[in-house]
């Protein structure tokens, strides 16, 4: 645990009691702050209540007196479409709004780190995709090399959960827009942008305040370190705002569309080939066409990413090399969970909007697709560009019907997964993958994208 400093004997309101509300009211305790808790949820108020934390309506007039700080939970809205009324009441009366990445980047640092040969260093993931596998990865590529390291934020533990820091340990945190957003404080070592694509608009104002909130990862610390994602306009945007000039190698750009070029610092990925170049030469290169793990363009975007952070915190390349090849990868990210008959089974859940859901039907061939669920704000035309990966779309979720009319390629109304996956399999031949790659949020049918891709598995593996 991180004992939250600066709060000895306040009051802080804590709104929200899911994994990471519960988590920000044990670490504010533990450094001497008095939480005032709350949640909507009965169950919720009942479990911090049992671990004696007192559970205050929030609502109420008069409820924020004496409160030093609100700190919200990521689910709840502090700005758009309507922030939270609490939220709102916070505003009103001067309290100050904050959140456990905040809370954690200003407490992590101990006097104790003044004894340490090597100071512990944090990096921090953001992005539209790419982000869980990038902070895995990284994970992954530093316990290879022998490192100590702790994986937390959206993946792995909550950020005031995680252990003290040690001599020479890392954080690698995947932190969100909706994180990324309200943290009063974001001050990591090395921070990584990975892509940007229309996601979460409604709570951000559209992709303007969408790029912003990510945007604020860079802008608010100053991390010592930031690879950029340069291939879409957003990215090469803020690689050039971070920049000091052609030759500054704190900003490594990233790509998987071009050759970078220039006397600065790159790493790309080209026909499955990773290159990184320095002041205009190649200083290594690795074939990621071999690595099970990391299939896909979108995948090889991601090994780039967490190449360079590693590269950043001193790796050899071919430390980082060896590490790539054992990556196991994620659950619902590409995740190769059969292969039977000549047919290979994907569950990509994770897939939640359109410019996910193409990245993985760019990745294999010969495509039995299981799409559908709850559609964002956009519409999914774009989809119909990789129609010719596809042999079937198999459309699952309450408007399968009207998903499906929108997708140019030959389509199954569904409705269910067990439906969908019946069919697909029974439509399958040798050299055929099937890929659940949604393209939508999962919760007209499920809790959330891990209980639709537990449910593929399940469908899948009850008929091999």
């Amino acid at each position: 645990m991180i004992p939250v400093k600066g709060f000895t004997g306040q009051k802080v309101a804590v709104l929200g009691l899911g994994r990471s509300g519960l988590a920000t009211a044990r670490a504010l305790r533990a450094g001497g702050a008095l939480p005032v808790c709350w949640d909507d949820n009965p169950s919720a108020r009942e479990k911090a209540e049992a671990e004696g934390f007192a559970c205050t309506d929030l609502g109420r007039p008069d409820a924020l007196t004496d409160i030093a700080v609100l700190i919200v939970s990521p689910g709840i809205p502090h700005l758009y479409p309507d922030p939270n009324p609490v939220v709102a009441a916070a505003l009103d009366a001067g309290v100050p709004v904050d959140n456990d990445i905040g809370l954690f980047f200003r407490s992590f640092a101990g006097g104790e780190w003044e004894k340490f040969d090597i100071a512990p260093r944090v990096v921090a993931v953001t992005g539209s995709n790419g982000k869980s596998t990038t902070a895995a990865l990284i994970d992954h590529i530093l316990a290879e090399a022998g490192r100590s390291v702790q994986l937390a934020g959206n993946i792995g533990r909550g950020v005031l959960d995680i252990d003290p820091a040690e001599d020479g340990s890392v954080v690698v945190l995947e932190l969100s827009s909706y994180q990324t957003e309200l943290a009063r404080a974001l001050t990591p070592d090395v921070a990584v942008f990975t892509n940007l694509s229309p996601d979460h608009l409604d709570r951000h104002g559209g992709m303007g305040g969408y790029f912003a909130a990510k945007r604020r990862l860079f802008s608010e610390g100053g991390p010592d370190r930031a690879i950029v994602g340069v291939d879409e306009a957003e990215g090469a945007f803020l690689a050039g705002q971070l920049t000091e000039g052609p030759s500054d190698d704190r900003v490594i750009r990233v790509s998987v569309g071009r050759k970078l070029t220039g006397p600065g610092w790159q790493v790309f990925a080209r026909k499955g080939f990773l290159s990184e170049y320095r002041k205009g030469r190649q200083a290594a290169s690795i074939d990621l066409r071999g690595i099970r793990g990391l299939p896909g363009e979108h995948n090889h975007q991601n090994a780039c990413a967490a190449y360079a952070a590693c590269r950043s915190l001193g790796l050899a390349p071919r430390v980082i090399e060896a590490a790539l090849h054992s990556y196991p990868g994620l659950p619902h990210r590409s995740q190769i969970i059969a292969e039977a008959g000549g047919v290979t089974y994907v569950n990509d859940s994770k897939a939640t909007n359109v410019d996910s859901a193409l990245k993985a039907l760019s990745a294999f061939s010969n495509v039995r697709w299981i799409c559908g669920g709850l559609e964002k704000e956009g519409g999914i035309a774009a989809l119909n560009a990789a129609a010719e990966k596809v042999r079937c779309a198999y459309v699952i979720g309450r408007e399968a019907a009207g998903f499906a009319m929108q997708l140019s390629a030959e389509t199954r109304v569904c409705t269910t997964m067990e439906q969908a996956v019946e069919q697909a399999m029974r439509d399958a031949e040798p050299g055929d993958t099937v890929l659940l790659a949604p393209a939508a949020a999962s919760f007209d049918q499920y809790d959330n994208f891990e209980q639709r891709g537990d449910d593929f598995v399940a469908q899948v593996t009850k008929r091999l």
